[in-house]
Order: C-alpha cells, then structure tokens, then sequence
C-alpha cells in the first residue's frame, strides 16, 4: 500500500462505498458510475475494472431464490400472471439492485487492496543451445 496510508481491509471501505486508499472520500459519483477520483486524498479510480463482477453475483445468489419463488408460487397456488408479477416483481428488484452498488464497492477495494492488474505474459528468450 502507498506510505502514507494504512492498508484498510476491501470490506471495510468497499461495502461502504468509500475510497480503498483513505476510508474517507466516495468511490461513486452515481448509483454505480465510479468517480474519477478520490475528493479526500486524490487517489485515481481509473485502475478499478470491476467489470460484469457484482451482476454475476447478484445473478448467482439473488435471481435463483426469486425464481425459486416463482415457482413455488406457481406450483402452491396456481398464481395468476398478476399475482406473480406483484408479487416476484418486487421481491426480484428488492434482492438485485441493492446489492450490486457494495458488491461494487468491494471488488474495487479489492483491486485496489492486492494490486490487481491485467495479467501479462512474460516471454523468456531462448538459451543458447
């Protein structure tokens, strides 16, 4: 980590949305737009690439249940298409949306915390025979 700073634990800036260097300025200017940089110490965000990260997890651990839902409702109770709209609707947009802006948060801390980088590949040159 940089001198000046101590090295602060992803989950302890990342879920909070603050920045992986200080702890003290935002990471996101929007919902889930990143700012350019830290207000507090100046720290550049341009080498957070998250990516397709938190959607793969909400994916993975909060569409199942909400399908799972579905079903169940379906299968339980016959629901009408109206039903399972009011109903799985919300439910669905209540266990995806809200994790996605700290499960953001963390994976840039992450990247920031272990100095994660594209990985590059390092080609030796032949030994002499």
């Amino acid at each position: 980590m940089d001198k000046d700073y101590p090295a602060l634990p992803p989950m302890q800036t990342g879920i909070r949305g603050r920045c992986p260097r200080c702890g003290q300025g935002h990471l996101f200017k929007g919902f889930l737009t990143l700012a350019p940089k830290c207000e507090a110490c100046g720290l550049d965000y341009s080498f957070a690439d998250p990516a397709d990260g938190p959607a793969f997890f909400v994916i993975c651990f909060a569409c199942v249940p909400s399908a799972l839902l579905a079903v169940w409702l379906e299968v339980t109770f016959s629901a009408s298409l109206l039903t399972q709209f009011l109903v799985t609707g919300p439910f669905m947009l209540l266990t995806c949306i809200p994790p996605l802006r700290p499960l953001k948060g963390w994976l840039v801390a992450s990247q920031y915390f272990y100095k994660a980088e594209e990985g590059k590949l390092v080609r030796r040159s032949p030994e002499p025979s």
